[in-house]
């Protein structure tokens, strides 16, 4: 009998070598499954993991609040469960009695499990809600302003992602497919909950069979394969939105923009036009003007814009593109110039946002509920965007706005975090220490030694989901599965579950949190919730035991092909979109009412503070990309060895153009420094010719590593440079793909990379005795 579990990265199958050691394979009905998630169980990870709870020395000591500065420094003590439960339940009723609920930040960020009960974030909210509530974060470091625009212009980001055409219709349709950003294959290696078959390989293999022609726009090339001829046009980073107005302006000065849709199926157009064509600035948005911001040719973006009224064009979009100051204009560009092409709700028409960053969009399957564990009711109603949790703890009670109304940052005294890393997630990562001081007490349930829990004051290791069994589901993936428990939990990891139970016995709320239920009785129950709701959409699954027994249920035979919009595009007032007119709004009256400097009532160019164009770029002359890396995801197995294989002398590589290298003295594999007023870190150079000069790339991941004296980061994550400022008023999502660096070097003495070394720890018995 086969048994399975499941990941962000895929579903695996799971065998046993002769002597009984485990192992992970591809699932066989995967047709291009991802290496990272085979290494879950390798020894180097293994070393990395928490294996006791583990408490702050001078937070023992002296009690919540001590030398918060000495965080990330301080050895620890390792202590029983029982004291450790005893200190966490003690403190979160000492901050919630003295300062209330609003004074505990609750983090978390979904990517901790693939598993649906064994997810830390519903646990963690779940408990914390029957704890009295806490402070919640808003949408997603990857799409904080598209989570807000969008549903302002045409819908809402959850919602467009599970509608986008589907890959067969692409290729049976679409004709020319122009891409700002490529279409990342590393990145769609994982989805949120798990992937079931990656599709990006083969849906792009059958676009550029059935002659789809591809351009490429952006500052690389690398980032868009498809087995046949793709066109690079190489832009400028953060000039999108400059370079989609002078297509614009060539559809609307050419008479090549469709103006009965423009009229039936959206509002606003006119002022957008008046805009497009210098009426309202003196500034027309010609070809040439665009050509001047992002350096692609006056003569390419004129003959681009004609190909693309000339056949059924897709435009897409990648999410990096809003992860920059003013982020949400490439987005709300991209929704109007396909509109004013004409081919929205068209097959292989319009745009897309976006193929690439995940697995699931272009799925062909339908939108069913998996299995669920309800949070409950938050009686706290303060919340931040994700993207500024620096802000809030850094300006307790000063004023943010988001989405148009004015809130206050709550003062925090307790984090308690589970699931995620905020050294990988959070921007300008030295003014993120600084906030990082502020709280009282920080709690974090992990499962390996990260950045994250060494600046922690107390530390619970939690299992992983090698060590428990679970049901494994991810929206729109097709398949259900039984998570085996495949090895014993390491060290004294409990699941984040059982530290709840006990910690919500303390809190006299353990009723309210188990529901009377122990985990396997949780597990039984959660999948009869999805038996009964897939019998509504006629899916008949088998018994519990059954399930357990078979290992995975697979729905790809329910596969249909979608057509984006189709239904809205037939008769928009039926089927109108999900915005306020019910139509595409490339005005939006609502926008334009809350009178924000940085985000109008329609889609404009609005240069960002970093960028090659900027005064700033003098003193720092190269781009800074921070995208996705190819061999783990975020920050998670860091440690394994597939990610140790593709850093250079234990570091990050930096890619950089050949002239930019050759100009500082830089060889391919130097060791070199990359520096902004913000911070600096160490990387490996390496010199490519997919990527346009002034521009240099880093991947996200590397796990924070900073020299003891000087806090340059040895590692390579680029989160030191990058900037911690919202994207605008209106989302206040991450922009940190506006980033401007210099390079230095090569460093000759580079000091050793210490990320994966684990924290120094001193007895209970000594700190007891004073």
């Amino acid at each position: 009998m086969t048994r399975y579990t499941m990941s962000h990265w895929g579903v695996y199958e799971v065998e046993h070598d002769a002597v009984g050691h485990p192992r992970l394979l591809p699932y066989s009905a995967d047709p291009d499954p991802s290496p990272i998630g085979l290494h879950q169980l390798s020894p180097e990870l293994m070393r990395l993991r928490i294996r006791k709870p583990a408490i702050r020395e001078s937070w023992l000591r002296q009690g919540p609040g001590a030398a918060p500065e000495r965080r990330g420094k301080e050895r620890f003590v390792e202590v029983d469960w029982e004291t450790a439960i005893d200190l966490v339940a003690k403190d979160i009723d000492r901050v919630r009695k003295q300062y209330g609920n609003s004074a505990i930040f609750g983090g978390s960020y979904g990517w901790a499990s693939a598993g649906r009960f064994h997810h830390a974030q519903s646990q963690v909210h779940r408990f914390l809600n029957m704890a009295g509530g806490y402070v919640r974060h808003q949408d997603s470091y990857s799409l904080g302003a598209a989570h807000v625009i969008m549903p302002h212009v045409v819908d809402g980001m959850n919602e467009l992602i599970s509608y986008h055409h589907t890959w067969d219709v692409l290729a049976d349709h679409t004709r020319l497919f122009v891409t700002f950003g490529g279409v990342p294959a590393k990145n769609a290696q994982s989805s949120p909950g798990g992937v079931g078959r990656h599709r990006v390989k083969d849906g792009l293999a059958a676009m550029r069979a059935a002659g789809t022609r591809f351009v490429n726009i952006g500052p690389v090339s690398d980032n868009l394969e498809t087995g046949g001829e793709v066109e690079w046009i190489a832009a400028r980073p953060n000039t999108d939105t400059a370079l989609m107005l002078g297509l614009a302006w060539v559809l609307r000065t050419e008479n090549r923009h469709d103006s009965a849709f423009l009229a039936t199926h959206c509002v606003g157009y006119e002022k957008f036009e008046a805009y497009l064509l210098g009426a309202t600035d003196g500034e027309p948005k010609t070809p040439q003007w665009a050509s001047v911001i992002t350096g692609v040719p006056t003569d390419r973006i004129i003959a681009l814009a004609r190909e693309m009224s000339q056949v059924r064009t897709m435009i897409n979009v990648q999410w990096s593109l809003q992860r920059a100051k003013h982020g949400e204009q490439p987005f709300w560009m991209a929704v109007t110039l396909s509109a004013m092409l004409g081919q929205i709700g068209l097959p292989g028409g319009g745009f897309g946002c976006g193929y690439g960053p995940a697995n699931t969009i272009g799925t062909p399957h339908e939108k069913l509920g998996g299995p669920t564990l309800g949070q409950g009711r938050n009686p706290v109603k303060d919340f931040i965007p994700v993207a500024r949790i620096a802000d809030m703890l850094l300006h307790p009670g000063e004023p943010f706005a988001y989405n148009g109304m004015t809130y206050h940052y709550p003062d925090i005294k307790m984090i308690y975090w589970a699931g995620g890393n905020p050294f990988h997630h959070h921007q300008d990562i030295n003014r993120f220490l600084q906030a990082w001081q502020r709280p009282q007490t920080i709690i974090m349930q992990e499962q390996f030694w990260t950045a994250s829990a060494k600046y922690a004051d107390i530390v619970l290791p939690v299992t992983t989901s090698m060590e428990r069994d679970d049901l494994g589901y991810a929206s729109q993936e097709a398949v259900l599965v039984w998570m085996s428990k495949i090895i014993e939990p390491v060290g004294q990891a409990l699941s984040d579950y059982e530290i709840f139970r006990r910690l919500a016995a303390r809190l006299d709320v353990e009723e309210a949190f188990t529901e009377g239920r122990t985990e396997e009785q949780w597990l039984a129950h959660m999948y009869q919730g999805t038996v009964e709701r897939y019998a509504k959409y006629g899916i008949h699954l088998p018994d519990y035991e059954r399930f357990r027994e078979q290992g995975i249920i697979d729905l790809d035979h329910r596969k249909k092909s979608v057509v984006m919009l189709d239904a809205f595009r037939q008769d928009p007032i039926s089927a109108p979109v999900n915005t306020p007119s019910g139509k595409l709004e490339i005005f939006s009256e609502i926008i334009a009412a809350f009178g924000l400097d940085d985000c109008a009532g329609h889609a404009r160019w609005q240069p960002p503070h970093e960028w090659l164009g900027a005064p700033l770029a003098r003193k720092f002359p190269l781009h800074l990309l921070s995208d996705q890396p190819r061999n783990k995801l975020h920050s998670q197995l860091d440690g394994s060895p597939l990610s140790a294989g593709g850093k250079i002398q234990g570091r990050e590589p930096v890619y950089i153009n050949a002239s930019d290298a050759a100009s500082r003295g830089i060889d391919h594999g130097d060791i070199v420094e990359v520096f902004n007023d913000r911070g600096r870190c160490l990387a490996a150079a390496v010199i490519s010719h997919q990527i346009m000069p002034g521009v240099v790339r880093m991947s996200t991941g590397a796990w924070y590593d900073p020299e003891p004296l000087t806090g340059r980061d040895k590692h390579g994550n680029p989160n030191v440079l990058t900037a911690d400022v919202g994207a605008s008023m209106l989302s206040q999502g991450c922009a940190a793909q506006s980033c401007l660096v210099e390079i230095s070097g090569p460093l000759r003495n580079a000091p050793s990379v210490t990320a994966f070394e684990l924290p120094s720890f001193i007895a209970l018995a000594a700190v007891e005795a004073g």
